[in-house]
């Protein structure tokens, strides 16, 4: 049987489950169900084993293509000490669960699968490949339907703020490729995708590094990683998207304000207005 390759992937899996939509069942080796078993048990027990949530920061591969400014926050103070919500924990939890049963997906239509968690590196910065499949780096993301659009539609390089693109290119400059892909399931509808970013929208790694670490030793903060934007016609200010759930937003914005709306907490960078809501004062509850 000729190796199958990368870009067949997500038509090879729904084609693997068609048997179910003609209520047939599908023909799932022991061996491959024991090892997803193997795969949910780890994940579990490390779900359940929390690491210790405000160690020493470093540059990781995973965080490389992060804005300069919230790295720089990151490395500069710990991160405040707020209780979790258990809800987020759920979160956490379905979403490493959902990155296995893709990978079963993946075996189940008989691609290869190799160098699960293997570390790499590149400059110093190290880091731990998800896997290789049909002997490409593949980095398996688990999304919302927003953000999954953005995979599929293939306009991440227009706003990835958590650098996904930098970390894969980071992996395949460690293992000597460029052909690699982010495999991203969507936590709502189940739909996939393989998302394969074009050259020249990858950055150089290396240079990236060296730049991060340039500015990480600056005394003052880089520039703001999202300039705030309109909050309506009255001239109030508000925070970008995708600064709402930074944890270092009232360090970056000193003199933000929020104020309680039935939608949920709006962050407001200036006042001309002030809304008619109850304004949150105490910065750890909203």
């Amino acid at each position: 049987m000729a190796q199958k390759q990368l870009d067949t992937l997500v038509e090879d899996i729904y084609s693997s489950l068609s048997y179910l939509s003609n209520n047939e069942p599908l023909d799932i080796d022991d061996v491959l169900i024991d090892q997803v078993g193997e795969a949910i048990k780890k994940v579990i027990k490390e779900w359940a084993t929390p690491a210790e949530r405000n160690k020493k920061f470093s540059l990781r591969m995973s965080n490389i293509g992060k804005p300069a400014r919230q790295l720089w926050f990151e490395n500069k103070y710990e991160r405040e000490d707020r209780a979790i919500a258990p809800h987020t924990f759920i979160k956490f939890l379905y979403g490493h669960l959902l990155e296995e049963i893709v990978l079963m997906l993946v075996r189940l239509a008989k691609h290869k699968v190799t160098d699960e968690q293997k570390e790499v590196e590149v400059s110093g910065i190290k880091g731990h490949i998800d896997c290789k499949i049909d002997n490409e780096v593949v980095d398996i993301k688990s999304a919302s339907g927003f953000s999954f659009a953005k995979f599929k539609n293939e306009t991440l390089r227009e706003d990835d703020p958590f650098g996904y693109i930098a970390q894969l290119t980071g992996y395949e400059n460690a293992e000597g490729t460029n052909h690699g892909g982010l495999l991203v399931i969507n936590k709502e509808s189940g739909e996939l995708t393989l998302y394969r970013p074009e050259e020249l929208d990858k950055p150089v790694t290396r240079m990236m590094i060296e730049g991060l670490q340039r500015e990480l030793k600056l005394d003052e903060p880089p520039p703001l990683c999202y300039a705030p934007v309109s909050d309506g016609s009255k001239g109030n200010m508000r925070l970008a998207r995708n600064c709402v759930y930074c944890p270092f937003k009232f360090k970056c914005f000193e003199n933000l304000r929020v104020f309680k709306y039935a939608k949920g907490p709006q962050y407001l960078t200036r006042v001309v207005s002030t809304p008619r809501v109850e304004e949150i004062t105490d910065e750890f509850q909203a």
